[in-house]
């Protein structure tokens, strides 16, 4: 092999070396990277292959509607992290509680939480999706982990990552030493490093939000999304909108082009008065990669990896990318309450 062609294990492998790990944690990675590619075979078969399309008529425990592609997804990443002795409890967005290991199975020092298929309602139109995952390290000492082991603040994260199933599929993950992005060449079904040591802008050009809810947000919200269309800007002319809907796809763009992603508060649905986007299986891993890459994620009034959850689907605000422009939407928030 090219010495110049870096896999993902090999990627895995050569940063286990360096820190003179047993290679726990790289199991762990490796499954993933198993999984990620199963459910990218399956997402390229969608409109071929029969029963993968559309709802199951179900709703998860987040009040969305549950989509085949989500339990089929949410199967795999389960089987694959149950069975290698490395984990010891997982979450899942698309599960009420928290996921045992089964008994026969031994207990390892990790645990690990996922949205198995971010975005899956865009699947029907051939709109990028993508999976979210989260590593930490387990609190308790030994045996089954607890849904204490679960609720730590993002900071104490091990590792984490998203895949995005898109006209390729690109796996992006960081350890706390950097973010590198890898491409599933198909043709011999290995991730290969494509975008390695990613540095997203301090400032971008790019906001991406919805702003259908425009009336329904708080006036900081409102001034800073004014502002950004204004010439009043730090680039003397409007930024620019993109948003697809998609979480995965508008983040990958904008930690690689440089820009800011806001599902702020609302008032739209008093049910969700704190905002949409999951603190375990979104906002915290993004965060981390986000951080690592040189941005930062905020609720609009505080760091997103500071946030102590209280329970397994907690809601927040996610303000994230580049570091500039999230900080100065704080400004706004702050002083626009």
């Amino acid at each position: 092999m090219d010495d110049r062609l870096m896999t993902i294990e090999r990627h895995i492998i050569e940063q286990q070396r360096t820190h003179g790990g047993k290679g726990d944690f790289s199991a762990v990675l490796s499954q993933i990277v198993f999984a990620a590619k199963v459910v990218s075979a399956q997402v390229a078969q969608a409109g071929l292959a029969e029963n993968i399309l559309g709802g199951t008529g179900d709703t998860n425990v987040t009040g969305d509607d549950v989509q085949k592609l989500d339990v089929f997804a949410n199967r795999v990443f389960i089987n694959a992290l149950s069975y290698i002795g490395k984990v010891c409890v997982m979450a899942s967005e698309e599960e009420d509680g928290i996921i045992l290991v089964p008994d026969k199975y031994p207990k390892g020092d990790y645990v690990v939480m996922f949205d198995p298929l971010d975005g899956s309602s865009n699947i029907d139109v051939d709109v990028s999706i993508g999976t979210i995952f989260s590593i930490f390290k387990r609190l308790t000492k030994e045996g089954d982990g607890t849904l204490e082991d679960c609720l730590q603040p993002g900071y104490k994260q091990f590792g984490a990552g998203y895949v995005i199933y898109s006209s390729s599929t690109v796996l992006v993950y960081s350890t706390g030493e950097g973010v590198n992005g890898f491409t599933l060449d198909p043709s011999v079904g290995e991730f290969v490093l494509s975008h390695p040591d990613i540095k997203t802008p301090k400032r971008g050009k790019i906001y991406s939000a919805n702003e259908a809810y425009y009336n329904y947000w708080k006036p900081g919200t409102k001034a800073y999304i004014d502002h950004l269309k204004s010439d009043g800007n730090a680039h003397k002319k409007p930024y620019s909108l993109r948003y697809i809907g998609s979480l995965v796809a508008d983040f990958h763009r904008n930690l690689l082009k440089g820009g800011i992603f806001l599902y702020p508060e609302d008032t739209i649905d008093p049910k969700k008065p704190t905002g949409k986007l999951r603190l375990l299986y979104e906002a915290n891993p993004l965060a981390f990669i986000v951080e690592q890459a040189g941005g930062y994620a905020s609720t609009g009034y505080e760091r997103i990896l500071d946030i102590a959850p209280a329970k397994l689907h907690q809601r927040v605000p996610l303000i994230i990318g580049s570091k500039d422009d999230v900080l100065e939407y704080e400004e706004f928030a702050r002083k626009n309450k």
